[in-house]
Protein backbone atom coordinates (compact mmCIF):
# COMPACT_ATOMS: atom_id res chain seq x y z
CA UNK A 1 0.00 0.00 0.00
CA UNK A 2 2.90 2.59 0.68
CA UNK A 3 4.15 2.06 -2.94
CA UNK A 4 0.64 2.91 -4.29
CA UNK A 5 -0.32 5.95 -1.45
CA UNK A 6 3.44 7.47 -3.19
CA UNK A 7 2.09 7.02 -6.37
CA UNK A 8 -1.27 8.66 -5.70
CA UNK A 9 0.30 11.63 -3.77
CA UNK A 10 2.91 12.09 -6.80
CA UNK A 11 -0.45 12.18 -9.00
CA UNK A 12 -1.52 15.04 -6.46
CA UNK A 13 1.28 17.03 -6.89
CA UNK A 14 1.85 17.02 -10.69
CA UNK A 15 -1.78 17.51 -10.96
CA UNK A 16 -1.88 20.68 -9.13
CA UNK A 17 1.43 21.67 -10.73
CA UNK A 18 -0.49 21.52 -13.85
CA UNK A 19 0.84 18.36 -15.30
CA UNK A 20 -1.12 15.81 -17.28
CA UNK A 21 -1.50 13.30 -14.42
CA UNK A 22 -2.60 9.71 -15.01
CA UNK A 23 -2.83 7.81 -11.37
CA UNK A 24 -2.54 4.12 -11.15
CA UNK A 25 -4.64 1.75 -12.31
CA UNK A 26 -5.09 0.42 -8.78
CA UNK A 27 -6.04 3.37 -7.22
CA UNK A 28 -8.56 5.09 -9.93
CA UNK A 29 -11.19 4.28 -7.61
CA UNK A 30 -8.90 6.33 -5.00
CA UNK A 31 -8.34 9.35 -7.02
CA UNK A 32 -11.87 9.82 -7.82
CA UNK A 33 -12.89 9.57 -4.35
CA UNK A 34 -10.60 12.12 -3.36
CA UNK A 35 -11.50 14.64 -5.85
CA UNK A 36 -15.00 14.30 -5.01
CA UNK A 37 -14.16 15.06 -1.37
CA UNK A 38 -11.84 17.35 -2.00
CA UNK A 39 -14.64 19.33 -4.21
CA UNK A 40 -16.48 19.93 -0.74
CA UNK A 41 -13.28 20.98 1.22
CA UNK A 42 -14.41 23.68 3.58
CA UNK A 43 -11.98 26.72 3.82
CA UNK A 44 -11.12 29.64 6.84
CA UNK A 45 -9.54 32.49 6.60
CA UNK A 46 -6.04 31.29 6.42
CA UNK A 47 -6.48 28.84 3.97
CA UNK A 48 -8.08 25.46 3.22
CA UNK A 49 -9.29 23.08 6.05
CA UNK A 50 -8.24 19.19 5.54
CA UNK A 51 -10.93 16.49 4.91
CA UNK A 52 -11.98 14.94 8.11
CA UNK A 53 -12.48 11.46 8.48
CA UNK A 54 -16.01 12.15 9.41
CA UNK A 55 -16.38 13.41 5.79
CA UNK A 56 -15.18 10.29 4.29
CA UNK A 57 -17.82 7.91 6.30
CA UNK A 58 -20.45 10.04 5.50
CA UNK A 59 -19.67 10.43 1.97
CA UNK A 60 -18.88 6.36 1.41
CA UNK A 61 -22.47 5.80 3.57
CA UNK A 62 -24.27 7.94 1.25
CA UNK A 63 -21.89 6.72 -2.39
CA UNK A 64 -22.73 3.36 -1.03
CA UNK A 65 -18.78 2.85 -1.44
CA UNK A 66 -16.69 0.75 1.22
CA UNK A 67 -13.58 1.67 2.38
CA UNK A 68 -10.97 0.22 4.23
CA UNK A 69 -8.75 2.30 6.87
CA UNK A 70 -6.33 1.53 4.65
CA UNK A 71 -8.00 3.35 1.98
CA UNK A 72 -8.92 5.63 4.34
CA UNK A 73 -5.35 6.68 5.16
CA UNK A 74 -4.44 6.82 1.56
CA UNK A 75 -7.16 9.37 0.66
CA UNK A 76 -5.54 11.60 4.02
CA UNK A 77 -1.82 11.22 2.31
CA UNK A 78 -3.65 12.59 -0.74
CA UNK A 79 -5.27 15.34 1.20
CA UNK A 80 -2.21 16.16 3.14
CA UNK A 81 0.13 16.38 -0.54
CA UNK A 82 -2.93 18.94 -1.39
CA UNK A 83 -2.65 20.80 1.61
CA UNK A 84 1.28 21.05 1.45
CA UNK A 85 0.74 22.35 -2.34
CA UNK A 86 -1.71 24.52 -0.97
CA UNK A 87 -0.02 26.10 1.85
CA UNK A 88 2.99 26.34 -0.41
CA UNK A 89 1.63 29.10 -2.65
CA UNK A 90 0.94 31.42 0.19
CA UNK A 91 4.20 31.06 1.59
CA UNK A 92 6.45 34.37 0.81
CA UNK A 93 9.64 32.77 -1.63
CA UNK A 94 13.12 33.84 -0.76
CA UNK A 95 14.48 37.44 -1.61
CA UNK A 96 10.97 39.11 -1.64
CA UNK A 97 10.53 41.92 0.61
CA UNK A 98 7.38 42.43 2.36
CA UNK A 99 5.57 45.15 3.31
CA UNK A 100 6.06 46.01 7.13
CA UNK A 101 3.04 45.54 9.71
CA UNK A 102 3.34 49.13 10.95
CA UNK A 103 2.40 51.98 8.67
CA UNK A 104 4.64 54.78 7.99
CA UNK A 105 1.45 57.36 8.08
CA UNK A 106 1.59 58.77 12.06
CA UNK A 107 -1.92 58.51 13.59
CA UNK A 108 -3.66 61.91 13.56
CA UNK A 109 -6.81 62.72 14.98
CA UNK A 110 -8.15 63.94 11.50
CA UNK A 111 -7.27 60.23 10.20
CA UNK A 112 -9.01 59.10 12.88
CA UNK A 113 -12.12 60.58 12.81
CA UNK A 114 -12.12 59.56 8.53
CA UNK A 115 -11.67 56.19 9.73
CA UNK A 116 -14.02 55.81 12.45
CA UNK A 117 -16.66 58.17 11.60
Amino acid sequence: MDRLQNQLCAAVKAALAGGKVRPPEAGIELWKAFQRLSATRTYHPAGPNPIQPSEIAAWCQLMRMPLEPRHVEIILAMDGAWLDQAYARDRTPDGVKTLPPISQQPLTVALLDAVMG
